[in-house]
């Protein structure tokens, strides 16, 4: 079974949706044949990758893709990166796409400065990323930065109506419709997690949710609903534990977002302890012991 997020991911810019502006400006260096040193960042499934990836079949190029979570290190750069920047091509261009750059070492990203500018001539570097501030400033200062916003919800639903018709799917019903609203609210504006989580929901050609794919949101209600009861730690971890959940990226902005009315004049504290717990997330194993952590650090807050 092929993936849809992979079947359906755009080739063209045509088929790319939203970021109106920012695909004008690409479009225009498609025409030139070349590009900038480009970064691209925002929230996790919008289209980073595909819009890098884009680019790169639209360019007579030679490609070199790596994954920044997977490899990370100085000896990536020395390794890979350095020998394919500095090797001949026998096209107009070489193309360097660094996905998920915020995961790449300070020491291997100050590595790179040198090798964006020694290989401009032959080379450009698209990075992709999550959060533009763990990527050091003169990095940034290479490239032509642009951030990815989501497209609108209603474009989100007429592209898994559209992936809906090419699967010949039963979507027109009442039922099937609201099954479809249901996963767009809850993963908005994970476009990737809501076409998976779709296609994990079809039976006999129609759309049928389990409650688990909207296990996010009812676990932010159930923790919110446990931090304004001052519940003890013990009975939160039970709500993480019962969810069955292995991510959790989800709750830190719902809580975020209710922030205000959960911890009045001390809102600021609160989300610099969500902030904090957020990045420190991204590095750990057990997800969810760092967000127990917060939650033992936000219930002293309420």
């Amino acid at each position: 079974m092929e993936l849809w997020v992979e079947k359906y991911r755009p080739t063209t810019l045509e088929e790319y949706v939203g970021n109106e502006i920012i695909k004008d400006k690409i479009a225009d260096y498609l025409k030139q044949g070349s590009i900038q040193n480009l970064l691209f960042h925002g929230v996790a499934g919008t289209g980073k990758t595909t819009l890098a990836k884009l680019i790169a079949k639209n360019l007579n190029c030679d490609l070199l893709y790596i994954n920044a979570s997977d490899e990370r290190g100085i000896d990536t750069i020395r390794d890979k990166i350095i020998p394919f920047a500095s090797s001949m091509s026998f096209n107009d261009v070489k193309i360097v796409i660094l996905d998920e750059a915020d995961y790449i070492t300070p020491q291997a990203q100050a590595t790179l400065r040198n090798t964006i500018e020694s290989c401009s001539k032959t080379t450009r570097f698209i990075f992709t990323c999550n959060y533009l501030e763990r990527i050091i400033s003169p990095l940034q200062s290479r490239c032509q930065t642009f951030e990815i916003t989501p497209p609108s919800k209603d474009e989100v639903i007429d592209l898994i109506c559209e992936i809906s018709v090419k699967e010949g799917l039963k979507i027109n019903t009442k039922n099937n419709t609201d099954n479809v609203l249901s996963v767009v609210d809850t993963h908005y504006p994970d476009i990737r997690k809501i076409v998976n989580t779709i296609q994990g929901s079809i039976v006999d050609g129609e759309v049928k949710i389990d409650n688990n794919s909207l296990k996010n949101t009812q676990l932010g209600g159930l923790v919110v609903d446990a931090l304004i009861r001052k519940a003890k730690l013990s009975e939160i971890r039970q709500i993480l534990a019962d969810s069955g959940s292995r991510e959790f990226d989800d709750l830190f902005k719902y809580i975020y977002d209710k922030s205000s009315a959960l911890f009045g004049d001390k809102e600021g504290e609160a989300i610099l302890i969500i902030a904090k717990y957020q990045y420190e997330y991204t590095f750990v194993l057990e997800k969810e012991i760092c967000v127990a952590a917060m939650l033992n650090k936000l219930l002293n807050l309420c």
